[in-house]
């Protein structure tokens, strides 16, 4: 039954100059849904870890220690100055091949890290040092009549930017964390160029059997489409749950 819904699908849409044969091939149908699966599994994994080395990165240049505030400045500028895609080369072909030469050397015959993992950690920590500048920019806009009197409750530095700073910097900060995050969902389809099974890698190989470029493009954009979508929506509930009414006005 399933099945002839969807050659009837693919045979309605035939007269539009649209060709889906592809999908009434189990082999073929069954690679893109996995690259579908796949890409989600990086937005859900990129997601939460840039987040979390964007706070890490932010309360680095906040600290006040000028050598760990330099170093962090410096990650931070050259990470957002470059490319996405040459920065995973770098990690993927020259970095990868290191640590697999030094286990070698200590008797380890395998690298534990996948060419996945590179791609979760590469696209985390750089759009983790544009979660850093936004919430850098919330930290530094707390009023300093809050700090005041934070510090006249005898809380320590640390007490200071984890109970006051961040909590009051990533409401600032949430509607610039939103947009970073829609554009990490689109950054995650450089995965393809390490030959990760991304529903873009897949499309590329079942497109080089079959002379259907357009029907898998325009498959991809409104998959990204309904991911970014997904996105936006939590973003602008979110923004209005931690609104503050009134303050700062």
């Amino acid at each position: 039954m399933e099945n002839t819904l969807l050659s009837d699908a693919v045979q309605a849409l035939k007269p539009t100059g649209l060709n889906y044969e592809f999908l009434l091939d189990a082999s073929e149908r069954g690679a893109f849904i996995r690259g579908l699966g796949v890409t989600l599994e990086l937005c859900l994994l990129t997601i939460p870890c840039s987040l979390l080395a964007g706070i890490a990165l932010a309360a680095m240049l906040t600290s006040g220690n000028r050598p760990l505030a330099g170093v962090t400045r410096a990650f931070v500028e050259i990470t957002r100055s470059t490319p996405t895609l040459v920065q995973l080369y770098c990690a993927f072909l020259v970095l990868n091949m290191l640590i697999t030469q030094q286990l070698r050397e200590w008797g380890v015959s395998s690298n534990p890290l996948t060419p996945f993992i590179w791609v979760v950690v590469v696209v985390s920590l750089h759009k983790g040092v544009f979660h850093a500048e936004a919430l850098r920019a919330g930290i530094e806009a707390v009023p300093s009549t809050t700090l005041e009197a934070a510090r006249s409750l005898g809380l320590s530095r640390m007490q200071l930017l984890s109970r006051v700073q961040l909590p009051l910097a990533l409401r600032f900060a949430l509607p610039s964390l939103v947009n970073n995050v829609v554009d990490l969902v689109k950054m995650t389809a450089v995965a393809s160029a390490i030959a990760v099974g991304d529903v873009t890698y897949e499309s590329i190989m079942i497109w080089s059997q079959r002379d259907n470029v357009l029907e898998l493009l325009l498959l991809i954009l409104l998959w990204f489409g309904l991911l970014t979508w997904l996105v936006s929506v939590a973003g602008r509930r979110l923004e209005h749950r931690l609104r503050m009414p009134g303050y700062g006005q």
